[in-house]
């Protein structure tokens, strides 16, 4: 029997995935939380086989969020189940800690195998991400130019292209204005933006999601 805990601030996709469960023999539903501190607290008390992670949840940016599971719980397998289908964001997630990225667009089969493999000690990811990934890599299709942003970088700027302002970035990322200040510098040097307009129409036209 694989364990598995949900982690998602949906209530309607949490509910849905232990409907689904429900019918699986060697899939049990231990627990859920809709935010990081309560799937921190509730992993304290349970020992799951799996921890299924929703990327998006508030107050944290998805990167930041493995890290930190990862700080506390190093051997967990997690299995990022997510609407992004970016793989720069799959490539990200894998490197902060995660052992599966798979997309929410996926069918239930994929779902249940993907589980499977990462409770086990594997790795999964998406078929269709990994090939973009691979292609990315190899050159048959264009890099995109955020993919040079590090982590930080790249926090700050899917947040300023979302609508934040510099102090409600310093206090969403627990850093202080001037750090703030200094990545937005630093990305906007990189991408060669001369404006936050430009920055936002970069961040729509190349789906560069908060995840």
């Amino acid at each position: 029997m694989i364990q598995v805990f949900i982690a998602d601030d949906h209530t309607i996709v949490r509910q849905g995935l232990k409907q689904l469960f429900s019918f699986v023999p060697d899939i049990e539903v231990i627990g859920e939380a809709d935010c990081l501190t309560s799937t921190l607290q509730s992993l304290v008390l349970w020992k799951p086989d799996l921890l299924l992670l929703d990327l998006t949840m508030p107050g944290i940016d998805g990167d930041d969020m493995l890290k930190r599971l990862r700080a506390h719980h190093a051997r967990l397998p997690i299995l990022v189940l997510s609407m992004h289908d970016d793989p720069q964001i799959a490539r990200r997630a894998l490197k902060a800690g995660a052992n599966g990225y798979l997309t929410k667009g996926r069918d239930v089969e994929a779902l249940l195998m993907a589980i499977r493999k990462v409770a086990a000690g594997g790795y999964y990811v998406d078929p269709e991400i990994a090939q973009k990934i691979v292609l990315g890599a190899s050159g048959a299709i264009p890099v995109p130019t955020h993919d040079a942003l590090s982590d930080r970088e790249l926090q700050v700027f899917r947040l300023l292209a979302t609508g934040y302002g510099i102090n409600e970035i310093a206090e969403r990322l627990s850093i202080s204005n001037k750090t703030v200040s200094t990545h937005k510098s630093r990305l906007m040097e990189k991408m060669g933006f001369s404006s936050n307009v430009e920055l936002i129409r970069y961040a729509v036209t190349n789906n560069v999601n908060s995840a």
